[in-house]
């Protein structure tokens, strides 16, 4: 990777968008990186990570997105170019310094990149960010290839440093995710430390400065309007025909492509737009005026759409706009839905004919399920036994992570599932509306850190009776194994302070603290049990943190240092099929057999012992120890 982002000027390479994104921002000069890992941004800070050592610069794994576009902020406002990265939702968390910062602006340039996951691929909405800089009087930049992510990066850098204002970078799946030739540039060399002026009028947005500021963001709002126009990424390439498409971000990229497959790219005129926030007015004042009808395409919400319709009633135009009328509102764009839409906008012949598979077989279902030896199965597994055997109802209030997967069949125990932190915070309030009902906040390492503190402290005045479990695997496990403070290593491997979660427990005043290794089901059941009982006689909150490592983070660990895992079979002649292995454990290195009887798949066994402990015949049984070293890797 350092190899590809660190490459001579000339030097073209192929790159994820991700990785163009931070190989914009070292052109540019940057010296201060931060963020929380969330699909689809995380690739950015992992690379500008890989080289921060080479470059001299500061780069971060935050506690949360606020905490990211904080610090980034102060840095940009002490003279240091700065980023802060973070997936769609994650703008929700960091919209209050997002806000505030467009009033002060900043000395050195920021630059906040919001990708967004259209198709909620791995999100829970596709919330179009766009918005966020209408919102907060914040420029948007939207590259549509990696190429000009990487361009358009650098370049959102200088904007932001000539403006004094922060700029959005919005990126999609499909951009982030997608690879492409780029060709490098020179790069900046990076200023990492800068020299704070203090200025408290400017600085400090109390309500009686905020009055001036909120004056003087909207004239720099007319400055930043007029700077749009002269960029060359907004570009309007005219035909004699009578139609136009606007086109936005990555919508360009598919635009271009259903013209030419429609045979229409001499004659339909096209207004590719990287900057969606503020439009350039003059562009497409230029192509309303010169065109009988007008087609905008952009993923998600009708954002330019809006605008586009606004300067034609302001400008008392009779031109025809259409967008989300022929353009799909839900999901990604693909090259289909915008052929289907473009034939559908200049009445052209759709002659799409998608590629065709033959399948003779039956494609099985594949829901989605934890991985084999997760800990957290072991974790769902005895919670569900211990609630049962304590005869309380429970309400599950879930969380973000891996461990969003209980929601599935066989623990079904998510019953409500909104934002990363919600877990603590629904429980607050299940707790003293539903008396009859014992909450149980389901949360992870990593998202306890980001954003379950403050509930638990909610609980602690409030004294709200809940069980809150804690599922520590030692690292952000969903994203791709980035550490968090409770890890006790930085993301260049090098050791860093470790923050204990029953030490913040305890340190916000729960009075019952419990750990537990997921993998000793009796143990793990019989402290569940303590806890709840503890909450339904002292009607207060207790804590218990399940430890035990990420399975895949373990055998990549074991696999690198040479480590042989243990390894356990069925014994066939003990096994009854009764099911309980792979219906209520539903591990899945355990196969059924026709007969009903279970047996193990050696390739997927991870060697966790969980199914002999659970197997009330003795059927499992240990057919391979495993290095002494093994299970030492698992804390």
């Amino acid at each position: 990777m350092p190899s590809r982002i660190l490459g001579r000027p000339g030097e073209k390479v192929l790159l994820l968008g991700n990785e163009a994104i931070a190989r914009g921002a070292v052109e540019a000069g940057l010296g201060w990186a931060s963020a929380y890992p969330g699909t689809p941004s995380t690739e950015i800070v992992e690379t500008l990570h890989s080289v921060s050592k080479d470059l001299g610069i500061h780069v971060e794994w935050s506690v949360n997105e606020k905490v990211a576009l904080e610090a980034a902020y102060a840095a940009a406002i002490s003279g240091v170019r700065s980023l802060a990265a973070m997936k769609h939702v994650g703008v929700n968390v960091a919209a209050d310094p997002l806000m505030s910062s467009a009033y002060t602006g900043v000395e050195e340039s920021l630059v906040v990149v919001s990708a967004d996951d259209p198709g909620m691929w791995s999100s829970q909405n596709e919330q179009d960010n766009r918005w966020y800089g209408l919102h907060a009087f914040i420029p948007v930049f939207e590259p549509y290839s990696p190429a000009e992510a990487k361009d358009l990066t650098r370049d959102a850098f200088e904007f932001s440093s000539r403006m004094h204002h922060p700029v959005i970078l919005r990126s999609t799946t499909r951009l982030s995710h997608t690879r492409g030739p780029v060709t490098l540039r020179e790069a900046k060399p990076p200023v990492a430390k800068g020299s704070f002026k203090k200025n408290v009028q400017r600085w400090t947005v109390i309500p009686a400065h905020a009055r001036r500021l909120r004056v003087e963001l909207l004239e720099r709002w007319g400055r930043i309007e007029e700077e749009v126009e002269k960029l060359p990424y907004n570009r309007l390439e005219k035909h004699s025909g009578g139609q136009a498409i606007i086109a936005s971000g990555i919508a360009y990229g598919y635009v271009v492509d259903a013209l030419n497959y429609l045979s229409l790219r001499d004659t339909v005129s096209v207004l590719k737009l990287s900057t969606t926030v503020p439009i350039p007015r003059k562009l497409v004042l230029d192509v309303l005026s010169s065109h009988e009808s007008v087609l905008v395409v952009e993923e998600l919400e009708p954002v330019v759409e809006t605008w586009v319709k606004r300067i034609a009633y302001e400008e008392k135009l009779n031109t025809t706009i259409r967008g989300k009328d022929l353009v799909n509102r839900i999901g990604e764009l693909t090259l289909e839905t915008v052929t289907r839409a473009v034939a559908g906008f200049t009445g052209a012949e759709y002659p799409w004919k998608p590629a065709e598979a033959e399948i003779t077989l039956p494609i099985p279902p594949r829901p989605p399920t934890l991985c084999p030896g997760c800990p957290h199965r072991a974790l769902f597994y005895a919670l569900k036994r211990a609630v049962n055997r304590s005869r309380v109802k429970a309400i599950y209030s879930g969380d973000i992570g891996c461990y969003s997967l209980g929601v599935m069949p066989p623990f079904e125990m998510q019953d409500a599932l909104i934002e990363m932190g919600g877990s603590i915070g629904m429980a607050n309030g299940f707790a003293h509306v539903d008396e009859d009902k014992m909450p149980v906040a389901i949360i992870g390492d990593s998202t306890f850190f980001h954003a379950g503190v403050p509930g638990l402290i909610n609980a602690v005045y409030n004294k709200s009776p809940m069980l809150v479990v804690v599922l520590d695997n030692r690292v952000t496990a969903m994203t791709g194994h980035q550490p968090h403070p409770g890890t006790g290593f930085y993301a260049t491997g090098e050791p860093a302070p470790m923050v204990k979660i029953e030490d913040v427990a305890r340190g916000v005043g729960v009075k019952h603290v419990a750990t537990i290794d997921p993998f000793n089901l009796k143990d793990s059941e019989k402290k569940l049990m303590d806890a709840i009982r503890y909450v339904a006689e002292e009607k207060k909150p207790a804590v218990v943190v399940a430890r035990r490592a990420c399975t895949l983070l373990i055998d990549a660990a074991a696999r690198r240092r040479g480590i042989t895992e243990p390894l356990y079979i069925v014994d066939q002649d003990k096994c009854t099929g009764c099911g309980i292995c792979y219906n209520a454990f539903s591990c899945p290195a355990i196969i059924p057999l026709k007969n009903g009887k279970a047996e193990i798949d050696p390739a997927l066994c991870t060697g966790c012992g969980v199914c002999a402990e659970i197997c009330p015949f003795n059927a499992i049984r240990l057919a391979r120890k495993g290095d002494p070293e093994w299970e030492k890797l698992w804390f």
